[in-house]
């Protein structure tokens, strides 16, 4: 019944995200909120919770695409990425529209983060500060702000980045100082 009526009484006391049944809360906060991350990626060492996680990783290494168009030759790494092609290419399947501005989206998940921002919903919190987010990536993004990890470094000048937009921005400018054209 609660999937039809909606009702989603477990609360997780870490996020604040609700579920119809106690052990889709469960599993979230064993996904989620568990710092254990036994699988680890033969190719760059990145730490995986799920074995599903490592092997869905995996295919950016190896160039794995199994998902393939039915319409046309292209092949995907990704499914989502082959519902985006269909949508787009292929007028194949249901975009996912905006009540409040039209956008239209291939991926549900996208439309909620969307409507999240329309109307100012930040449910996660930054452990470190009080800065707040709509989604969880973007918080785990954030976090790499109060690290002195500097994993992203510049081709051109050494300079190093906790963040890869910054390299990027940065690589962009200091390629054509160095007589380098930047494509995007």
């Amino acid at each position: 019944m609660r999937v039809h009526t909606g009702d989603k009484p477990y609360k997780c006391s870490l996020c604040n995200k609700c579920f119809s049944y106690s052990s889709n809360l469960q599993s979230h906060k064993r996904h989620v909120h568990s710092n254990r991350r036994p699988y680890h990626c033969p190719y760059c060492g990145k730490l995986f919770k799920s074995n599903s996680d490592l092997k869905y990783h995996v295919r950016i290494h190896t160039g794995a695409k199994p998902y393939s168009c039915r319409h046309c030759l292209e092949r995907f790494t990704f499914q989502n990425q082959l519902k985006t092609h269909l949508l787009k290419s292929h007028n194949e399947g249901t975009w996912f529209i905006c009540h409040i501005c039209q956008k239209k989206f291939s991926q549900s998940a996208n439309l909620k983060t969307h409507v999240l921002r329309h109307e100012g919903v930040k449910p996660y919190v930054c452990s470190e500060c009080p800065k707040c987010f709509c989604t969880s990536s973007e918080v785990k993004d954030h976090l790499s702000v109060h690290l002195d990890n500097k994993q992203f470094c510049c081709y051109f000048c050494t300079r190093s980045f906790s963040r890869k937009y910054a390299v990027n921005e940065h690589f962009k400018k200091c390629a054509s100082l160095h007589g380098f054209s930047v494509n995007q």
